[in-house]
């Protein structure tokens, strides 16, 4: 008896624990499904609401409450979970009509441009569910509904489910421990074994395994892991799908999920750098890369710490004392800190392992990856670096930190050491080789051990995420469980998902966009192209992987194989110069710019160059023209991890014009598949997609646009930021229950001495 009851007193311990954790959980689940529940009734209510009062009011700028509307109001009242019911007018400022219970707390809102908008209030005598609805005539805003419901219904509810639970499992937790006494001693150590040891008064435990639980407890553990996991995928499934990604979104979930919690980004790209400019001021750049475009809306949203190498000419006059600085310039919302590097650091850490190793390592682009000691020993001091920075900067002891790119794989593994209780995010935003290719790397055990420092690693395709584990399988001492993505090393557990990256959408730069018509006008004079000629747009990095040359060479086969589009086509490349330091990107400048001279002296009698080649950083605005003065963009990446340049050209066509040629080996491909893909390495190919883009019907064009339109909105930065921040928000809670558990005395008691 006394050896039952020790038992069964800790069992029924782990299990009430299990269910304090599990309860708040139901009881949120069931809240959030009441209003749910009360969003749809309050607009099926405002839905009836805004017919009637169109009837009553129909040519009216705006509503009169007459005596007749008042009477209506009075009708909707009749409905017990209506609590109150106030009506604004259209400025959302002044309230003209409410119902004796309307509280004095509840005011007008702005009137904005959403159509619904929803809240839960707490109050003294129950919560109280307020819906926002802007009633809208004839071309104009006839007022707001306030609609509120009593919600108070909801917490009898929740007592009731709170008390089934707890009786569940405590008789759950009786009939385990009777069962489990039974076949621990009866089964595992065999019948007359297991009554000696009973009557020896033998513990029931044997050493704890590597996951910390006793080994009879193992299947009701997976068992446990395996609900948790399910009821997590669920709800964040149920969560994506009702949520509309936008900053604001954005900012609430970080408030909801991460209670307020610290993010911390760190990149090696600065979102801004300053030069000086031909007459000595100081002048602001952003940058051409991908995770600085994706990244500068989200912390425009929460409000964060960039950590990145300075590398600006003037980026050492534009700090304070503590290397800060406010951006972005015209509306400063998030905190840069800049971290500084010497030559030989940028050399060996930037140049040399990042860019000569890992970056050919990890793309399929036939060049040959260079790995030195003198690199790698640089490598580790700025990872060391820059994870001193983060601790310095951190503010509290677990902050989310955004780690972005091959250029910090040793950084998780550092700040666990500096942060171990901060929740480690690994965006790895390139592609992941398969583990033959990997095992090239002299340092590839060191590179593993740091990315398994992070709690979640992340990559755009899934693709990727499977070649990652291969890798680890091969590798490291791990345990990889490929069904729920996840590995286990050193006794902690490391997610590996796919956050297909994208772009903020609408963006920005949409709001004073040049029209179509002007921008195409614009574009043709300033490249001397007469009117009938027809334009196609490639942007990207002046970088071996973006299969540049072959575009030319498609340009060139085009013309070969279609010859009225000689004098009639120009295919205009952005090519932002990068890595200049490096050889090999030397030479392909070289090469590049020989080729498009050779091309274009094919062609030179009509007048119309077939290639504008442009080394050169250009702007965002000025971007932004090209694309909208296009008639097709092609990219053509060898081998990428997303390519957000695909992204961009579907946003800036609001007109539902133009054509997209996109390879099959970028990210993008599987995001957008209405794009004309095709295999970068076959050159007739290209050439004929490229013809069938340039007379391609308006009706198609608008047709495969408005699905990859589509896409975006649903799908846009925000979205990929979020699913990141709530996968982040189940690991705090997750390590925090577990936190709780290993710090109860009757936990430690079982651990082995």
């Amino acid at each position: 008896m006394r050896l039952s009851l020790r038992f069964l007193i800790p069992l029924a311990l782990v299990l009430g624990l299990v269910a304090y954790a599990v309860v708040p959980l139901a009881n949120r689940m069931m809240v959030s499904w009441f209003v749910n529940d009360l969003d749809l009734r309050s607009k099926i209510i405002a839905e009836a609401v805004d017919n009637y009062l169109l009837e009553v009011s129909p040519n009216k700028s705006q509503l009169v409450i007459t005596a007749k509307v008042q009477n209506f109001f009075k009708r909707v009242m009749l409905d017990e979970r209506v609590y109150a019911l106030g009506f604004c007018d259209a400025t959302g400022q002044k309230l003209l009509f409410k119902t004796d219970k309307f509280p004095q707390i509840i005011s007008c809102e702005p009137v904005g441009t959403e159509t619904h908008v929803t809240e839960v209030l707490d109050q003294p005598r129950g919560p109280l569910h307020i819906a926002y609805h802007v009633v809208r005539g004839t071309g104009s805003v006839l007022g707001e509904l306030v609609l509120i419901h009593d919600m108070s219904f909801v917490q009898s509810r929740s007592a009731a489910t709170r008390l089934y639970i707890m009786y569940f499992f405590a008789a759950l937790a009786a009939i385990i421990a009777i069962i489990t006494v039974l076949i621990a001693q009866m089964s595992l150590r065999g019948w007359e074994s297991g009554l000696r040891s009973l009557l020896r008064g033998e513990g029931l435990f044997k050493p704890f395994s590597p996951t910390g639980a006793p080994r009879e407890l193992q299947p009701i553990v997976k068992d446990l892991r395996d609900l948790i996991r399910d009821l997590e995928t669920d709800r964040r499934l149920r969560d994506e799908s009702q949520i509309t990604w936008n900053a604001r979104t954005l900012k609430e979930l970080l408030h909801k999920e991460l209670a307020g919690d610290e993010v911390i980004v760190v990149s090696n790209r600065e979102p801004y750098l300053n030069y000086f400019g031909e007459d000595g001021t100081i002048q602001t750049q952003t940058p051409a890369a991908g995770p600085v475009t994706a990244l500068e809306p989200i912390m425009r949203a929460c409000s964060g710490t960039w950590i990145a190498h300075g590398g600006g000419a003037a980026d050492h006059e534009t700090v304070d004392a503590r290397d800060h600085l406010r951006i972005p310039p015209d509306h400063p919302r998030y905190t840069l800190r800049r971290v500084w590097l010497t030559p030989e650091e940028e050399k060996g850490y930037y140049y040399g392992f990042a860019n000569e190793g890992l970056w050919p390592l990890c793309h399929i682009a036939h060049v040959r990856p260079t790995f030195r000691s003198d690199d790698w020993e640089q490598y580790v001091r700025v990872n060391e670096k820059f994870a001193k920075v983060v601790a310095q900067e951190a503010k509290t002891r677990d902050p989310v930190i955004l780690v972005q790119d091959y250029h910090f794989a040793l950084l998780p593994r550092i700040l666990r050491r500096h942060l171990p209780q901060a929740t480690i995010i690994m965006f790895w935003h390139i592609p992941w080789p398969n583990p033959e290719s990997f095992g090239i790397c002299p340092w590839g055990q060191e590179v593993l051990d740091g990315l398994l420092g992070s709690n979640i690693v992340g990559f755009h395709t899934r693709f990727h995420c499977l070649n990652f584990m291969e890798t680890m399988d091969r590798f490291v001492e791990c345990r990889v469980d490929r069904e729920h993505s996840t590995i286990s090393y050193r006794r902690k557990l490391t997610a590996v998902n796919h956050y297909p990256i994208s772009i903020e959408f609408p963006g920005r730069l949409m709001r004073q966009a040049t029209p179509v018509p002007e921008a195409r006008a614009q574009i043709r004079n300033r490249y001397a192209l007469p009117a009938d000629c027809r334009i196609g747009i490639g942007v990207d990095r002046f970088d071996y992987t973006k299969g540049i040359m072959e575009k030319f060479l498609a340009v060139e086969r085009l013309l070969e194989l279609s010859p009225e589009w000689i004098g009639r086509f120009s295919f205009i490349q952005i090519a932002a110069p990068t890595r200049t330091r490096i050889e090999e990107y030397t030479e392909f400048s070289n090469e590049t710019s020989s080729l498009a001279q050779r091309i274009n002296a094919k062609f030179a009698h009509t007048g119309v160059p077939p290639i504008i080649l442009l080394a050169e950083h250009h702007e965002a605005e000025d971007i932004l023209d090209h694309y909208r003065a296009a008639d097709l963009c092609f990219v053509n990446s060898l081998h990428d991890g997303m390519n957000l340049v695909a992204k961009e050209f579907v946003a800036a066509r609001d007109d539902e014009r133009g054509a997209l040629i996109l390879s099959q080996f970028t990210g993008a491909a599987r995001d957008l598949p209405e794009a004309l893909i095709v295999n970068p390495y076959h050159i007739d190919q290209c050439a004929q997609e490229l013809h069938r883009a340039l007379t391609m019907p308006e009706s198609e064009q608008r047709d495969r646009l408005r699905s990859m339109r589509g896409v975006l909105k649903e799908f846009n930065v925000f979205r990929w930021a979020g699913r990141m921040l709530i996968d982040a928000a189940r690991v705090r809670q997750r390590n925090r229950f577990l936190a709780r558990v290993a710090a109860t005395p009757w936990y430690s008691s079982f651990l082995p001495k």
